[in-house]
C-alpha cells in the first residue's frame, strides 16, 4: 500500500516520480506538466508538436524539474512503444500516466465520414487505451501507479453536431472503469476527469465574439469560464498518493455547469440565466 508521511515538501509524493502527459504542447496537457513539474516529478511531455512540447519543457526544467518532450502520435501504436522507450532510458520507469490529447472532428451524426469518426476514435479513445497499456507496463512492475484520462462534459450530455466526440469521450469513462477493475488488483490506479467549458487554443476564438463569455458564464454556477490549471489541479491529485482509495471514479469539473439545469428553466423574479 502507497501511503505518504512526508506532510510538507513532498506532500503530494510526486518527488522524482516519472510522469507522462499526452497532448502537453498546450492547453489542458501544458497545465498538468507544468504542475507535475512544479510539486517535483519527472515529467515526460508526448505531442505531435514537439515543437511547442519542448517549449513548455524548457518552462519546467526552469523551475529546477526534469522534462523531457518526445514527439508522439498515441494513435499509433509503434510510436507510443518508441516514445515509452525514449522516456525509460531518459527518465526511467512511469509511474504516472496522463491521457489528454484529443481530436475534434465536427459533423451531424448523418453527415460525418466514417474516416473522421475512426481518426477521433483512434485519437480519444484507441489512443488512451494504447498509451495506458504501454506505460501500464512499468507500474506493473513497480506494482504501483495512477493513470488519469481527460475525459469530457461531453461524455455525460451529448455534443452535438460534433462527430464522435461525445461518444469517445464516454467510452473513455467506461474504459477508465473497466481498467481499475482489472488493473487496481496490480497496484494500478484508474481514474478520470470530466472538464466543463475549459478556455484553451482551440476556444479561444469563440471568446473573441462580444458578449459570448458572459452567456457561458451565466450558465455556471461560478459565473466564470474555467482555465487550464482549473483542471491541472485535479489531475495531479489523481495521479498522487493523496488519492490513493480512488480508482476507477469519475471527478466533474464543470463550475457547477451541472446543477444548472432547473435554473435555466424560466421563472420571473427567481432567476437570471434564463
Amino acid at each position: 500500500m502507497s501511503q505518504i508521511s512526508d506532510l510538507s515538501g513532498n506532500w503530494l509524493g510526486l518527488q522524482d516520480r516519472v510522469c507522462v502527459v499526452s497532448g502537453a504542447g498546450s492547453g489542458i496537457g501544458a497545465a498538468i506538466a507544468k504542475g507535475l513539474g512544479q510539486v517535483g516529478a519527472k515529467v515526460a511531455l508526448l505531442d505531435r508538436n514537439v515543437a511547442a512540447a519542448s517549449e513548455v519543457a524548457k518552462e519546467i526544467q526552469a523551475v529546477g524539474a526534469q522534462a523531457l518532450a518526445v514527439e508522439c502520435d498515441i494513435s499509433s501504436e509503434a510510436a507510443v512503444k518508441q516514445a515509452a522507450d525514449i522516456v525509460r532510458k531518459e527518465l526511467g520507469l512511469c509511474y504516472g500516466l496522463i491521457n489528454n490529447a484529443g481530436l475534434l472532428r465536427p459533423g451531424a451524426l448523418e453527415e460525418v465520414s466514417v474516416e473522421d469518426w475512426n481518426a477521433v476514435l483512434s485519437v480519444n479513445l484507441t489512443g488512451y487505451l494504447v498509451c495506458s497499456r504501454e506505460f501500464s507496463k512499468d507500474m506493473f512492475a513497480n506494482q504501483q501507479g495512477s493513470i488519469v484520462h481527460i475525459a469530457s462534459i461531453s461524455a455525460l450530455h451529448p455534443q452535438t453536431r460534433s462527430g464522435a466526440y461525445s461518444p469517445s469521450k464516454a467510452g473513455v469513462l467506461l474504459m477508465s472503469r473497466q481498467m481499475a477493475a482489472e488493473w487496481g488488483p496490480r497496484g494500478v490506479r484508474s481514474n478520470a476527469i470530466c472538464p466543463g467549458m475549459i478556455r484553451t487554443a482551440l476556444s479561444a476564438k469563440f471568446y473573441e465574439e462580444p458578449g459570448f463569455e458572459e452567456k457561458r458564464s451565466m450558465v455556471t454556477a461560478n459565473r466564470r469560464i474555467g482555465e487550464p490549471l482549473d483542471i491541472a489541479n485535479p489531475a495531479i491529485f489523481l495521479t498522487s498518493d493523496r488519492s490513493a482509495y480512488m480508482n476507477g471514479a469519475e471527478l466533474l469539473v464543470d463550475g457547477g455547469l451541472g446543477c444548472m439545469l432547473m435554473d435555466m428553466v424560466p421563472r420571473p423574479g427567481y432567476n437570471k440565466t434564463a
